[in-house]
This record gives structure tokens, sequence and C-alpha cells, in this order.
């Protein structure tokens, strides 16, 4: 087995505790391009926490609490690590955000947000936590944890 060695990074934001297979979407969520953006990508690593986890190192770009919180709609257990001067700055968990506009698309296909006649963006409010459940303002329909990363809108 040959050891990787992986650089430090002066500044930036590492994602931890990603469930695996989900670096690729929180990468389009984040609307990162890999061909602009020095990155670190590990999927389906082995964690003691999780038993399996994907990693994602993102050089110098420093996350929002607006982008963590769409971190959190796909990874509700994501720790977010901000890196300066090498060192990290900050260490917190996401939080799946109160309120969701515009980022998810209604999966009733009868929703006023699914006319393409009536210009409405999705406005969804957090029902629950512990399982993550979403309703939309609009049709009340609700939406499971299970069912967000389907929904999300391609940025």
């Amino acid at each position: 087995m040959v050891a990787l060695k992986v650089k430090r990074i002066e500044m930036g934001t590492v994602l931890d505790h990603l469930p695996p297979g989900t670096a690729p979407q929180i990468m389009r969520i984040l609307d990162i391009d890999p061909t602009e953006t020095t990155l670190l990508v590990a999927i389906n690593v082995e964690s003691s926490k999780m038993g399996r986890k994907d990693i994602l190192k993102i050089e110098g770009k420093i996350l929002s609490e607006e982008e963590a919180n769409k971190v959190a709609l796909v990874a509700p257990n994501a720790t977010v690590n901000i890196v300066r001067d090498y060192s990290v700055a900050e260490k917190f968990q996401v939080k799946p955000p109160e309120r969701v506009e515009g980022f998810l698309r209604c999966p009733n296909p009868n929703c006023i947000t699914n006319d393409e006649r009536e210009p409405v963006d999705t406005v969804f409010v957090r029902e629950s936590r512990e399982p993550l459940e979403y309703r939309c303002r609009y049709c009340e329909r609700t939406v499971r944890e299970d069912q967000i990363r389907e929904l999300i809108r391609p940025s």
C-alpha cells in the first residue's frame, strides 16, 4: 500500500463526516469547478465514527453560513473546518436551515412553484430535525430527508 501525503492548505475549508458518495453533489451545491479550484476529494473512506464517509478539502474558499446550510440538507451531520494560516481557525457542525428558499424543487407536480406560467420560487419550512423534514409553504407537501438529494435544483 502506498501512502499518500496530502499538503496542508494555507486558507480554505475542510468538510468532514459527509455521507459516503455525497462529495460530488456537495461540489455542485457549492458551485465548485474542479478545474478552477484546488481540491482534495476523498470518497467512501473508512471512518471509525461513521463506518464510511466522504471528505472535501477546498483550498482558497471559506464557506458562508448560507453555503454551510445548503450542505446540511445533504449532510446534516457534517463538520466544517475553516483553515487560516495553515491552522483550523473555526470548527462547527452544520445546521439544516429553518427555511429553504428557491433551492429545492417541490415534488408535487400540481404545486404553483412547478407551473411555468407562475414565477414563484419554492419556500420550504423545516418541520423536524430528526428525521429531517421540510414542508412546502404553498402546497403543504412534506419532503423527507431521503428525498432531499433528488430535489436539489442544479446551480
